[in-house]
């Protein structure tokens, strides 16, 4: 049998995309999947000359792979990666490699890593954004697991990721479970960025009196700014989109009932138990979960109105976009900051030894979260690698001063039109409660002490304190 350098079990639409993405790189690769169709018809998508071979017996796809091997699983998190691996394990040897590139917990890829290794088997968690054309042209990677080990993978995933200036959109991200944990992160700021989009969205059409066209052509034209991002491109490619059975378009006809996978509620959850304030994609998770309380909102819109500001004159249109756009780059700004925040702490709690600089850096292409921006968040983490929060780098600091009025402006007006804008607001509050130098989390503390004797500490002196209130 031919000997291939790297194989893929799950021959869905990422795993056979990547593998061709491999292939068209001029490795030799091997798929595997139960699905007999899935693995026959997998070399029938090669191009001329490419060694590429499917499968569906686990050992015949051991036996095809060349030592030390290395694969990938590209299954559903949770129980399916434990049944596959389950299913590999006797025709493994020591010394192999099993790289998980599904969204697993990161807490998941721990358990798993420690499991192997008692088996001499390297276990990697790799997140991968940048959906299905991005498999298939040029991820984001995301590894996270032994450094030494790393350098067998790296070839492979340097070729096959999307490039930025020459520089692959891939990196070694840190010990154990550091590319399951990014990965996790770079979800919630894709949460939080999806839900500032929809509010920009919402605020121009029904407080400014934007028709569909000027709504597309305000994204269209925002895509060659400062905010140019994927999402901010693709959301002018939706806004254009009209159903073919109607007319209208199709946005329009699309339900406002948002689903979501959890990976987004992950960053949150652990966010909380780090102890790391991160509103703006908080906010954003529970948008998602009102959204599904369809019946009541229509009720509630019948009940609880308000007669605020309509909408604001047509002659201030030009003005108004402009205003827009400083805010969503400080409410942006914001959500990365949260995000990277997030991932400064998480590195120091978990042992992962991030830079995020690194982090950064493969995040500019291939991804969803993808954006213009990114490269002067580089260069703040290039000036100060130990930057506790990107608003205490100076030039992206004077920016958010400058943007703030704009932003300040809008949730006005949106508060005056009962336009909810939550994800803009926590992104603004993030902001001055960074930047207060005094919060009134004093009186909490107090009050704390007074119903359950949980003392405080003192502004004058070392120590903690109880006081007899009543």
């Amino acid at each position: 049998m031919k000997q291939y350098d790297f194989g893929v079990v799950g021959l869905g639409v990422m795993g056979r995309n990547l593998l061709l993405n491999m292939a068209d790189h001029g490795f030799a690769v091997a798929g595997l999947d139960l699905d007999e169709q899935k693995a026959t018809s997998l070399e029938k998508e090669a191009a001329i000359g490419q060694q590429v071979v499917g499968t569906t017996s686990a050992e015949q796809f051991a036996s095809l792979l060349k030592g030390p091997r290395a694969l990938m699983l590209l299954v559903p998190a949770g129980k399916p990666v434990d049944a596959a691996i389950a299913s590999l394990l006797p025709y493994l040897n020591k010394g192999d490699i099993i790289v998980d590139a599904g969204n697993t917990y990161f807490s998941d890829t721990d358990r798993r890593v420690r499991e192997l290794a008692d088996k001499g088997i390297h276990f990697f968690g790799m997140g991968i954004s940048g959906g299905e054309k991005g498999a298939r042209f040029g991820p984001s990677m995301m590894p996270g697991g032994d450094k030494q080990v790393y350098e067998q993978l790296r070839p492979i995933f340097e070729a096959i990721a999307a490039k930025v200036d020459g520089e692959p959109c891939v990196a070694y991200m840190g010990n154990g479970s550091a590319g399951n944990y990014v990965k996790m992160v770079h979800n919630g700021i894709e949460y939080g960025i999806m839900q500032l989009i929809a509010e920009t969205y919402d605020f121009l059409k029904r407080a400014g009196g934007f028709d569909d066209d000027q709504l597309q052509k305000t994204f269209e034209a925002w895509n060659d700014t400062e905010l140019g991002s994927f999402l901010i491109e693709i959301t002018g490619e939706v806004l254009k989109k009209v159903d073919e059975e109607t007319g209208i378009r199709l946005v329009n006809l699309i339900s406002d009932r948002a689903r979501a996978k959890g990976t987004g509620k992950w960053t949150s959850q652990n966010a909380m138990d780090l102890q790391v304030p991160i509103p703006t994609i908080d906010v954003a998770v529970s948008m998602r979960d009102l959204s599904r309380f369809k019946t009541e909102r229509i009720e509630a819109a019948k009940q609880l109105t308000w007669e605020g500001m309509k909408n604001i004159p047509v002659e201030e249109k030009e003005q108004l976009v402009e205003q827009m756009k400083h805010a969503y780059y400080f409410a942006m700004t914001a959500t990365y900051a949260q995000g990277l925040a997030q991932l400064a702490i998480a590195s120091t709690e978990y042992g992962y030894d991030l830079r995020i600089e690194e982090v950064v850096k493969i995040w500019r292409g291939g991804c969803i979260i993808r954006a213009v921006c990114l490269e002067d968040f580089r260069q703040a983490y290039r000036r100060n690698a130990a930057l506790p929060n990107l608003f205490l780098d100076k030039a992206i600091g004077d920016k958010l001063v400058h943007d703030q009025r704009a932003a300040r402006d809008i949730i006005k007006s949106a508060v005056d039109a009962g336009i909810p804008m939550p994800a803009f607001m926590a992104s603004l509050a993030y902001f001055d409660a960074y930047r207060t130098e005094t919060l009134p989390t004093n009186l909490i503390q107090a009050q704390r002490d007074y119903f359950g004797a949980h003392q405080y500490e003192r502004i004058d002196r070392e120590g903690a304190f109880h006081t007899q209130w009543d």
